[in-house]
């Protein structure tokens, strides 16, 4: 079989490929997924940006550098108060139409906290832990970026609805 003949038909397991377990030209099985981490990591930010202002997670300037708090111009609470506000914006905008941007800026926000923390010489578990949800986020923005995609391409060639999309 030559290399000409790739290619031609997609395969089975395309995330899109219109077909059986096709939702608008986006494979079920990632829609779940995209929806999982899109209310999650929605949720999340959002009550943990809430939560800075009550501290009944946990006491939320305790999680500051104190290489920050030096260079900080007002108390570490105060400055919680501002992230609360920013993880608070960024869940709402994960759950709303700019979950992209909210994730892409989700997944730095949580990179950026990864560094903090492990600048306290402490808390290198909760710094993996939130390594590993930036890169969730990062996650959930690609396949928002190729969920947009499948589901224009589907607008845009909907007369033909058993079409097979090149991947």
């Amino acid at each position: 079989m030559d290399g000409s003949a790739c290619n031609r038909i997609a395969p089975a397991n395309s995330i899109l490929l219109k077909g059986v377990n096709m939702h608008k030209g986006f494979d079920s099985r990632l829609d779940q997924g995209w929806w999982v981490l899109r209310i999650g990591l929605g949720i999340g930010p959002f009550l943990a940006g809430l939560d800075k202002y009550f501290n009944l997670l946990t006491n939320w300037p305790a999680y500051i550098s104190p290489l920050a708090l030096k260079i900080l111009p007002f108390s570490g609470q105060t400055f919680m108060h501002i992230v609360g506000v920013i993880e608070m914006v960024v869940g709402l905008a994960i759950l709303t139409k700019w979950t992209r941007l909210g994730s892409y800026v989700a997944s730095a926000w949580l990179l950026l906290i990864a560094i903090n923390l492990v600048s306290t010489g402490m808390f290198f578990d909760v710094a993996v832990r939130d390594v590993e949800m930036a890169l969730a986020a990062f996650v959930l923005a690609r396949m928002t970026e190729v969920r947009r995609d499948a589901l224009e391409s589907d607008i845009s060639h909907e007369p033909n609805a058993n079409a097979v999309i090149a991947a």
